[in-house]
């Protein structure tokens, strides 16, 4: 008989070990890990391979080693020779991090290869460390994709392994900065610990000199039990200096035997000092050595060969006096040591960005690059929480239904990657994100079909979503929108009242409710410079615009009127040589623009916002365009370096867009809009809607020009007289906010050579200052880098088009083109001025939601209204205000996963009774988990380690538990035992197991 291991032969005594393959009980956990010895510096040795989910290469060109003239890459190769290499010795271990490459690789093996992973994993010698779908970026991701990503991955390791496949570590090891939100997801999700291999190149040369390189994070402002064991590792995530074994590398192997080039000698004398001088910069009797780096490990045995020799050498040094030890072992090993010594711990309270690996590389140009990628990505989150809730009202349970589901969930892990949010790989791979992302998308429209076909009594509607409404195109409505439905899809868990626009030929309409009622509405006109992009099909120069009531589903019915409306609109020129309009234009060259809640006053001889006026609240805010040259270096060293992907490097201060800005009113009766050309390649629309408090700015930028040779990146700023005396605020991954200070970091004096990219931040979600009387809040779409350079100023870079590579690795200049020239993109910025408070206001974090989460709409034909099948359709009117709905999705073909969470950012306790779900959901069994889905919140036991800041050694060692009793009942129970209570921000997730 022949045995195959990943498509080749294999030594026939690997054969008889997978023959004869049994696993025992499983000894995974502390129980596995290797001896130590207290008297030493104990070595943990931790091979490990990372392998980025595209970047210079497709995933799949990385899966499968293809394109290796860009880089030696096949992470295929890498698991089949790992695993094997761990079968020879039972000392061996591996850490395995991007669950993706793992499952696509197990997927192809033999029942026999599977049998000998699953003894590795049992036997603690493969480990899962991070163990979500990819290593996701901390800066450009939202939190619910990071959530979503983390459940997907660890369900499956869950399903495979047991509990043996759950990692206890995470290990970020390559993003570019580090958030306090994803520390605390960690906490959430019941790991002991993180590391990370990136800090700002001061901070790390203070904690190596302070021995501070591993500290206790507390991770939340609000949340108990949020801090978490962090650490930094020494030299990247790379092998000690001469000493990587890899196929790839350059340096020496250990040559021992009757050799004449033996250097056993040298190299453990090399290894020794290096240790040494590692060891003065920790606490503790125990370091960690990562043996490793980019796609290593793809001829193993090299790998292992040399380590067993390095190994076997330097514990013989002990011999003679040496009191270094050395071992194989993993990270959570590692962690488990350190918590065994009782001793305490440097403290951490904010983040870790921006980062600066020297004085001119400040690492926050990707909170920005390729914006349009960033609004994608948000849209396919969106469009996930969709699909994921429609299947479960409609209970899609197929292995169709469920497998297009798991490939758009798969599709957002990928995107969560640290290149691939981040803007930070080649254009090529780019471009394939995007297809994933797209096909994703659109295999999943059929669960939504499906299930609106069954929710509603539509059915044999089309329900087609628009994926092309940023640029007020939709193909459905494009010839006409006569006898169209409308059906607006809520992921919030309240009811919402939004407006919808919905692009059309300038016509006259009627909208109606499914019950006949007519429903006001008011066409608007799509700015020209809208109008004339490249490639945009022009049928639709206008938008039907109406406000709607939507609870989780809703129909609006569309007709074409015989007779014209009334007109009830104005759409005119202000600041050309027209003739003005006397009711919206006083003598004083003001602009003025207000309904109920707001007023706006426009400068019409610059063209520029004035004032605001909201919430009882007026200032003057002037809001502007600039741009920022990249320096034209030759980056042949760090004070030459530009511009790129990654970093923010202006060459001097911003150049503000100063000329005449030229306006078009739009004066209906529910929304009011004032449409500014800046330039041939800047324009932008402000709007304001009738009972809707804030103001929306929707910007259009490109083709940025570079027919002066020199790249661009551009911003927007807003102006104040706001006292804000240096402070600033933006959130965490659309989280919790953080308090920023001008030029100032929590832990060390910065080097702010580069002072402008030195003071910006990711904004994720939302940017804010304030004073004591008057705060004003910025509100995004997408990732971007934002900052307050000075007093009462806010700015958000909306754009980057740059010539010149900036020397981390790309090796290609950031210069999207689409049609042959400079990439366009279009987005929104929402404003609140309104009175300063304490903690940011709930309104807000509730706006956020709204806002990252509007109606999802589907377009069908229908000559008819239709209703809603709403005894299908679960009632959530017990939630709180303050509460919304995370996630509501098929966890498995019988159990729903449910995830709450409170959004009251002012320490308010709320509770509420999910029976009632419980039992619409058909509900036999409900648990709750950690936050991530996949382990019973009863059985955390997590690492607690001791703060400096305490003043005292712990005298045992400690742990965390479930913060709360665990909610855990089933369908004997009484309803009183369904009652769920939050703490401001809290989250908490529930597994429901439905009866057969």
């Amino acid at each position: 008989m022949e045995y195959f291991f990943s498509r080749r032969r294999l030594p026939v005594f690997i054969i008889w070990i997978l023959i004869n393959l049994a696993v025992t009980k499983a000894t995974c956990g502390f129980e596995s890990c290797p001896a130590t010895k207290p008297n030493m510096i104990n070595v943990h040795l931790v091979p490990h391979s990372h392998d980025d989910v595209g970047w210079l290469k497709t995933v799949d060109q990385y899966y499968y080693g293809t394109h290796n003239e860009i880089q030696q890459a096949g992470v295929q190769y890498i698991l089949d020779t790992v695993i094997e290499e761990l079968l020879k010795d039972s000392s061996r271990r591996f850490i395995q991090v991007e669950t993706f490459f793992f499952a696509k690789w197990y997927s192809e093996q033999t029942e026999i290869v599977h049998k000998a992973v699953k003894k590795l994993v049992a036997e603690g010698r493969l480990e899962f460390a991070g163990g979500a779908w990819s290593m996701n970026d901390e800066a450009a991701v939202h939190y619910q994709s990071v959530i979503d990503q983390f459940n997907l991955g660890l369900k499956y390791l869950k399903d495979i392994f047991g509990d043996c496949g759950r990692p206890t570590i995470g290990w970020q090891i390559d993003p570019f900065g580090h958030s306090r939100e994803m520390a605390s997801i960690f906490a959430q999700m019941g790991y002991n610990g993180e590391f990370f291999g990136r800090m700002d190149y001061v901070d790390k040369k203070k904690r190596l000199a302070d021995l501070e390189m591993e500290m206790i994070w507390k991770s939340s402002e609000y949340l108990k039990n949020s801090n978490i064991f962090t650490g930094l590792l020494y030299n990247h995530y790379s092998a000690p200096p001469g000493f990587c074994f890899d196929i790839i590398c350059a340096d020496d192997p250990i040559i021992d035997g009757d050799s004449f080039d033996n250097n056993v000698n040298k190299r453990v004398n090399d290894f020794l000092a290096y240790i040494k001088t590692m060891a003065k910069s920790f606490r503790a009797n125990h370091i960690m050595v990562p043996m490793g780096d980019d796609f290593q490990y793809s001829a193993a045995a090299i790998n292992f060969n040399n380590m067993d020799k390095l190994i076997k050498y330097v514990n013989d040094r002990q011999l003679e006096g040496s009191q270094i030890n050395i071992f194989y072992s993993t990270p959570s090993c590692y962690l488990y040591e350190l918590h065994q010594l009782k001793q305490t711990w440097p403290n951490k309270t904010q983040d870790f960005f921006p980062y600066s690996s020297d004085s001119h590389s400040y690492w926050t140009g990707y909170f920005t690059s390729r914006p349009t990628q960033k609004r994608f990505h948000r849209d396919g989150n969106h469009f996930l929480q969709v699909v994921k809730q429609l299947g479960v009202l409609a209970n899609l349970t197929s292995n169709q239904h469920l497998a297009d589901l798991e490939t758009l969930n798969q599709a957002m892990g990928i995107m969560q990657h640290h290149d691939a949010v981040t803007g930070t790989e080649k254009q090529a791979v780019a471009s394939d994100y995007d297809r994933i992302l797209y096909d994703a998308i659109t295999g999943a429209e059929n669960n939504a079909r499906d299930a609106l076909r069954s929710l509603t009594n539509l059915t044999s509607g089309e329900f087609s979503s628009c994926l092309t409404l940023n640029i007020s195109v939709c193909e459905f409505t494009q010839k006409t929108a006569n006898n169209v439905i409308v059906t607006l899809v809520n992921p919030l868990g309240h009811a919402s009242t939004q407006y919808v626009r919905i692009p059309v030929k300038n016509e006259n309409y009627i909208v109606t409710d499914e019950k006949g009622h007519e429903i006001p509405s008011e066409v608007v006109p799509v700015p020209w410079q809208v109008l004339a992009l490249q490639h945009r099909p022009n049928d639709t120069q206008h938008e039907l615009v109406f406000k709607a009531k939507v609870e989780k589903l809703a129909n609006f019915y569309i007709r074409v009127l015989p007779v014209p409306k009334t007109k009830n609109h104005d759409y005119f020129p202000i600041n050309k040589d027209f003739h003005y309009n006397s009711e919206a234009k006083d003598e004083t060259n003001e602009l003025i623009v207000q309904n109920s809640l707001i007023k706006l006053v426009f400068d019409t001889a610059k063209g520029g916002l004035k004032t605001i006026e909201m919430n009882g609240v007026r200032e003057n805010i002037q809001q502007h365009f600039g741009v920022y040259k990249g320096f034209q270096g030759t980056n042949s060293e760090a004070k030459n370096r530009s511009s790129g992907a990654y970093i923010f490097r202006p060459d001097g201060d911003i150049e503000i867009l100063n000329d005449k800005v030229l306006l078009y009113f739009y004066n209906g009766t529910r929304v009011k809009e004032v449409h500014q050309h800046w330039s041939d390649w800047i324009s932008q629309v402000v709007r304001i809607y009738e009972d809707v408090n804030r103001v929306e700015f929707e910007w259009l930028v490109g083709p940025i020009p570079i027919d002066d040779v020199a790249g661009k990146e551009i911003v927007t700023r807003f102006t104040s007289e706001i006292s804000s005396n240096g402070m600033f605020y933006t959130d965490s991954n659309g989280r919790e906010m953080l308090e920023r200070e001008r030029n100032q970091r929590e832990d060390f004096d910065p080097d702010m050579s580069e002072v402008i990219s030195g003071n910006y931040y990711p904004v994720t979600a939302q940017i804010a200052l304030q004073d004591d009387k008057k705060r004003i809040t910025l509100l995004n779409d997408r990732s971007q880098g934002g900052s307050s350079l000075a007093d009462g100023e806010l700015e958000l870079m909306l754009h980057r088009r740059l010539l010149v590579d900036d020397s981390f690795g790309v090796a290609e200049a950031l210069n999207e083109e689409q049609y042959g020239t400079g990439l366009i993109a279009r987005g929104k910025i929402y404003l609140i001025l309104d009175g300063a408070a304490a903690n940011p206001k709930t309104a807000e974090r509730l706006l956020q939601h709204e806002l990252s989460l509007p109606f999802w709409k589907f377009f069908s034909k229908s000559n008819k209204a239709v209703s809603i099948n709403r005894h299908m359709i679960p009632d959530f009117s017990d939630f709180p205000r303050s509460v919304d709905l995370l996630s509501l999705e098929q966890h498995s073909k019988d159990e729903l996963l449910l995830r709450v969470e409170n959004f009251n950012t002012e320490r308010n306790v709320v509770s509420f009774n999910i029976y009632e779900l419980f039992v619409f959901f058909n509900g036999d069994h409900i648990w709750e988990t950690t936050l991530d889905g996949n382990k019973k919140l009863s059985e955390v036991k997590r690492f607690k380690f001791t703060q400096d800041s305490t003043g005292s050694s712990p005298t045992s060692v400690d742990y965390f538990y479930a913060p709360h009793k665990p909610l855990d009942a089933d369908s004997t129970k009484d309803a009183s035992e369904f009652v769920v209570t939050l703490e401001s921000m809290q989250i908490r997730t529930f597994i429901i197991q439905q009866k057969a």
